[in-house]
């Protein structure tokens, strides 16, 4: 679904229009048949306010119905990722150091493949994960899922 023609084309458009306005794009989905759920999410340091996503989506909306990627019906759905955001490339979890995150890993690392803890560094392909008194690196690779966690 990411190398979809049609999802390329709106992510191009989301991307103009997140530059425009000073936010990042942090993901589209396109969801559904016949009338299509489009999600797009935004983000910027310190997150983004309801204004700011509303401000887009008014303005990916014109555009989106000039551009018209989407044939037939579509809703729009404009929000950040959340505070238990998925972390998906090296680049998350280094702007995330410091926070908490929970990682499921493809293969066991210390005979376990479920981590919570602190990102405490990046280091090349490795991320290393304080979990109680010891820190675990984890390879990058072998991560299957990892988002924040919410810190109470």
């Amino acid at each position: 679904m990411k190398n979809d023609p049609t999802r390329q084309k709106i992510v191009g458009l989301a991307e103009q229009i997140a530059s425009d306005q000073g936010v990042e794009l942090f993901d589209v989905e396109l969801l559904g048949k016949g009338k299509v759920l489009l999600r797009v999410f935004i983000d910027k340091e310190g997150g983004v306010t309801l204004d700011e996503c509303e401000r887009f989506s008014k303005a990916f909306g014109l555009l989106l119905d000039v551009e018209n990627p989407i044939p037939g019906p579509y809703t729009l759905e404009v929000s950040s990722p959340g505070l238990d955001r998925p972390l998906r490339n090296l680049k998350d979890f280094e702007k995330n150091v410091g926070k908490s995150a929970r990682i499921v890993t493809r293969e066991k690392i210390d005979n376990r493949n479920f981590f919570v803890g602190t990102i405490t560094a990046v280091h090349g392909e490795t991320i290393a994960l304080r979990v109680g008194e010891t820190t675990v690196a984890i390879p990058f690779a072998s991560i299957a899922r990892a988002r924040l966690e919410i810190e109470q």
